[in-house]
């Protein structure tokens, strides 16, 4: 991939930038081989077909692999410092919401899951399909839109505050769809009614400081302090920084850190630790203008990075810390002393 290197490494500086890839294959085919062709691509998330963490439906709907899959590729993603993503499909069995409802509390609660964030899409019929089929014949009764926007709202009443719900249903053409959801508005439907019931969701982007100012409501910048969140995932540990009004509850940015379990890529060795994450949310400042209320170029970027190095070096005796960046995204953290290191950039951590 010459010509490939060549084109990423003016990419590191264009007036352009690719600064995230995204990569989404099946749980068995994002393991070791997978990871390294997409890191060498420039990945920074890889989003998996889970829709439902349990051996047994995945046998009733011929899914050909195994929870086993999921559970190894989460783990060997994370050890490679990915951001990793779930898909969901409430109502895979058909209407059982319980059933749902325990397979999301299995991936938020479950250490071999945890995943960064979550993509919700409920089972739809379209012609064409065996569930066409099953449905035709009376064997498959499907969720429907009000089921589907409660058992939602269930799900984002017990979200960890870590996760990021980034898309709640797929688009797709109403008129294609036989049974099942048809509003392509779901998660509208979903915040509509959350918000007329007075329900709080502390994911990420419920808490974004945009969806916030969108709605007139300011941070008061002197309650914003730096928060530390830890949980155990996929055999290692999780760091979870933030940057949040903490009396609003409005998070303005935060870090992934992870202490790995069993890395497998020749830049990660047993003193490295990875930045799977550095996010500052809201508008951008332009050059010349004063950032009130404007939260990127405010120095929390900075501050995170400082604290994830901190973290890594005192308490758990790291020597390296590695980033993984997106291919435009590289020229900023060259700033703070990070330097390439394979797909990585990297500093040493004196």
């Amino acid at each position: 991939f010459h010509y490939l290197e060549e084109i990423q490494e003016e990419n590191e500086s264009s007036s352009i930038r690719c600064v995230g890839m995204t990569f989404e294959p099946r749980p068995d085919w994002a393991k070791r081989e997978e990871i390294d062709r997409m890191l060498n691509f420039g990945v920074t998330r890889v989003e998996i077909g889970v829709q439902c963490p349990f051996d047994f439906v995945y046998k009733r709907v011929n899914r050909g692999h195994r929870v086993e899959d999921v559970v190894e590729a989460t783990q060997q993603m994370k050890d490679s410092g990915l951001k990793v993503g779930y898909h969901m499909m409430p109502g895979i069995l058909g209407n059982i919401p319980d059933l749902d409802l325990h397979g999301f509390k299995k991936i938020f609660e479950d250490d071999r899951f945890k995943p960064d964030m979550l993509k919700i899409y409920p089972c739809l019929i379209l012609k064409g399909t065996q569930y066409y089929e099953m449905w035709k014949s009376g064997e498959f009764e499907p969720i429907t839109t009000d089921e589907a926007i409660d058992l939602i709202i269930k799900v984002k009443r017990i979200m960890p505050k870590w996760i990021r719900t980034m898309r709640i249903q797929r688009d797709i053409p109403s008129q294609l769809i036989e049974a099942g959801v048809k509003a392509s508005n779901l998660g509208q439907l979903v915040y509509r009614k959350m918000e007329s019931e007075n329900i709080k969701c502390r994911c990420i982007r419920c808490r974004e400081v945009g969806r916030f100012l969108s709605r007139g409501i300011k941070p008061n910048m002197d309650d914003i302090k730096i928060t530390r969140t830890e949980y155990r995932a996929s055999s290692g540990r999780e760091i979870f920084l933030s940057f949040e009004d903490i009396k609003k509850d409005i998070l303005i940015g935060f870090l992934r850190l992870r202490i790995p379990h069993k890395p497998f890529r020749p830049e990660i060795d047993e003193r490295t630790s990875l930045i799977r994450e550095l996010h500052v949310y809201g508008p951008m400042v332009e050059i010349g203008e004063k950032p009130e209320y404007r939260y990127q170029h405010r120095g929390y970027g900075r501050e995170l990075l400082r604290e994830a190095e901190r973290i890594s070096r005192e308490e758990f005796d790291m020597n390296k810390i590695l980033v993984t960046s997106g291919i435009g995204a590289r020229e900023y953290y060259r700033k703070f002393g990070y330097k390439k290191k394979g797909v990585y950039m990297g500093k040493k951590l004196q």
